[in-house]
């Protein structure tokens, strides 16, 4: 199995083969814990005007998404998986956009399949690699933005890659909890804790809580994520 780590918006467009987009600050630790808050369906989009446009077609969908980490106008959540109300999704078609990670999804047009790839599912996304044995694999950190790279997509990919391998990495724990001072400062601004609640950090480093993937599918509509149970 051939394993690389590719970086941004660009390296989405290189991937090929299981394509892994990654995103831990936010994208896709909190479309993990929306599926575990038992939203219906996800589906990610590139634009906010193509989130508003399905908010014609289905009134009762829920528009979650961020440009510079705020919630965007007219939204209903942001990318805070901290400050979603459970009770206001449940059952709820959620549409989904971010500045990164679903901008990874809609450039990887070369990928065979795509899963997402954060923290707190990483053994699971591991799991279910070795399950379907690709030649190739394309791990993507989307980074800031898509534009620049940050600490905590690189080292998910490189545990991601360790659990594959089998390497492991002894001093996981200390990476992440290091994702405070590299990484998640952001997260204790107490002048910006409206944008980048401290208790989302905690939440998206809570490493392996999950034990499945979110697969990207597409239909006559567009891109849906599916919550896929992974065993091992």
């Amino acid at each position: 199995m051939e394993i690389n780590i590719y970086h941004l918006i660009e390296g989405a467009k290189q991937a090929r083969g299981e394509v892994v987009i990654i995103d831990v600050f936010r994208a896709f630790s909190l479309e993990c814990y929306l599926f575990s808050m038992g939203v219906r369906q996800i589906r990610p989009v590139g634009t906010v005007e193509e989130a508003f446009e399905w908010r014609k077609r289905d009134k009762n969908c829920i528009l979650v998404g961020e440009r510079g980490g705020r919630k965007c106008n007219g939204f209903d959540f942001g990318n805070s998986p901290s400050t979603v109300n459970p009770d206001l999704i449940r059952e709820k078609l959620i549409i989904h956009t971010t500045s990164a990670g679903t901008q990874g999804i809609i450039n990887a047009d070369s990928a065979d399949e795509i899963i997402t790839g954060s923290l707190v599912n990483a053994t699971a996304v591991a799991n279910y690699i070795k399950i379907k044995d690709p030649k190739e694999v394309s791990l993507v950190c989307m980074g800031t933005g898509g534009v620049v790279k940050n600490p905590e997509d690189e080292l998910c990919a490189t545990y991601i890659k360790s659990l594959i391998t089998g390497d492991g990495l002894n001093d996981i724990n200390e990476r992440v909890n290091a994702l405070r001072f590299n990484g998640g400062q952001h997260f204790f601004d107490k002048d910006n804790q409206d944008v980048f609640p401290q208790k989302d950090f905690y939440m998206c480093i809570d490493r392996d809580k999950f034990d499945f993937v979110i697969r990207i599918d597409r239909d006559e509509h567009g891109f849906m994520a599916n919550r896929i149970q992974v065993e091992g």
